[in-house]
């Protein structure tokens, strides 16, 4: 089944204005929606086109690619050999897979040059150095990042014509009503729970019960699992990636990697984040020193904090353990009746929410004076000169003491304080108290 992306309207862009200069990538983690989307948009906008799995090619597909010194020849065998007429100027070859090919890769350079078709290519792994050995990298390629389906997407591909009304009800800045806000924070639990990899909103729409979309995800996280061990057959990685939910749920100011592995961290292992980060399975998301200036300019790379790319696989990732989640976690999700210390899952969705934005994650945090402890804010969002500051509750609003001492701290650079949670609409002491559903549009 093909759900609306938003991708493909950043697609239809790109079309018209770039793609006679420049190739594009659809960039992302495995099974979140690249290859379908790239498909669709080629049937639907051109009159013909080629679709090249490199995770599938035969010999005398990549053979091709010998020719690529004589264009004439390669579109010619192209053609040939996939049956398929290309239409110049209106048909699009898609390049799947294109990191298992970094010839192919190198040669969008002259493909773009040449002018004839158009072309798209879609990857995950795409800067490892494996991948990009040997090759130069083509400036005539612009990139865009694939993200799991966001929240409106998910209400797209189940019918759900909650979306409209959210955003009315934002814009009102007043309470919703304790009957109304129980309904929807019930609808998005359910968003947390399936998570937006489109097989397992598939699995949704198609009324299978969690148990089986629940594994689906395991499916993917299998998936995840083998990509891993082929970066780094030492199981570092795949480490680093299961470690991620028990950090969390410590509530640390950083990630640690040696927490990860049981090993104090070495040159290898900051490598092997970035490779892991590199996979799109993760997000990171880094402490901004000093918010008065600018997060990307005072970010510390050395204190991160690391996300699941989707909530719904964080979930599963949780409960790896067991043979298979039993219907009754999910039920508690949804109910809202699991455990106060599983509260950073609804950490993961905000920042999940964020990222889906093309923005990065950061986060800061400072020490109480004359104390061994720190004050830290969840999320920061840049707003033209001035930042957004976030604090994510999981269920009420308790205390908030970290988000009032930064309003004070930094009150010419504050342009909004929030309070994200379950809880209805509300204001007090110059903070906003939102439930997490309006997330989207605060990004705006």
């Amino acid at each position: 089944m093909f759900f609306r992306r938003k991708a493909y309207d950043r697609l239809c862009e790109w079309k018209e204005k770039y793609a006679d200069h420049y190739s594009i990538l659809l960039e992302g983690a495995r099974r979140v929606g690249k290859s379908t989307i790239a498909e669709q948009f080629a049937k639907n906008e051109y009159e013909t086109y080629i679709l090249i799995d490199f995770a599938n090619a035969n010999d005398t597909l990549i053979s091709c690619f010998d020719d690529i010194n004589d264009l004439d020849i390669f579109f010619l065998r192209l053609q040939a050999v996939t049956g398929v007429k290309l239409v110049e100027h209106k048909s699009v070859v898609i390049f799947d897979e294109i990191q298992l090919f970094p010839k192919a890769r190198q040669a969008i350079k002259y493909l773009v040059k040449d002018g004839r078709y158009h072309y798209i290519e879609t990857g995950s792994l795409i800067s490892i150095k494996k991948n990009i050995k040997d090759i130069l990298i083509p400036s005539e390629e612009m990139k865009m990042s694939i993200y799991p389906m966001d929240y409106e997407e998910f209400l797209w591909a189940t019918n759900n014509s909650n979306y409209e009304l959210l955003e009315k009800l934002y814009e009102r800045k007043r309470e919703v009503g304790q009957q109304l806000n129980r309904k929807l924070m019930r609808d998005f639990r359910i968003y947390m729970a399936v998570g937006g990899m489109p097989q397992a909103v598939n699995a949704y729409v198609e009324g299978k019960n969690f148990s089986e979309i629940d594994a689906v995800k395991r499916t993917i996280l299998s998936l995840y699992e083998d990509d891993f061990k082929k970066i780094d057959a030492s199981g570092k990685i795949s480490a680093m990636f299961h470690s991620i939910p028990a950090q969390l749920a410590k509530g640390t100011k950083r990630y640690l990697i040696s927490a990860a592995t049981g090993k104090r961290k070495g040159k290898k292992d900051e490598e092997l984040l970035y490779e892991l980060a590199d996979s799109k399975t993760v997000l990171l998301s880094y402490n901004s020193t000093d918010p008065r200036v600018s997060l990307s300019m005072t970010k510390d790379i050395r204190s991160y904090k690391m996300y699941i790319c989707d909530t719904g696989l964080f979930v599963t990732l949780m409960f790896m353990d067991r043979p298979e989640v039993e219907n009754d976690i999910y039920a508690k999700l949804l109910s809202d009746k699991l455990p106060a210390n599983l509260g950073y899952l609804y950490e993961n969705v905000v920042a999940q929410m964020i990222a889906s934005t093309n923005r990065e994650l950061y986060y800061h945090t400072w020490k109480k004076k004359n104390t061994s402890h720190y004050f830290e804010i969840d999320f920061l969002v840049s707003s033209k000169d001035k930042v957004k500051a976030i604090e994510v509750k999981s269920s009420g609003t308790g205390k908030h003491e970290s988000i009032l001492r930064f309003q004070e701290k930094y009150s010419q650079n504050v342009k909004g304080s929030y309070v994200i949670s379950q809880k209805d609409v509300s204001k007090k002491e110059g903070i906003r108290f939102l439930p997490v559903y309006f997330v989207p549009f605060l990004l705006r």
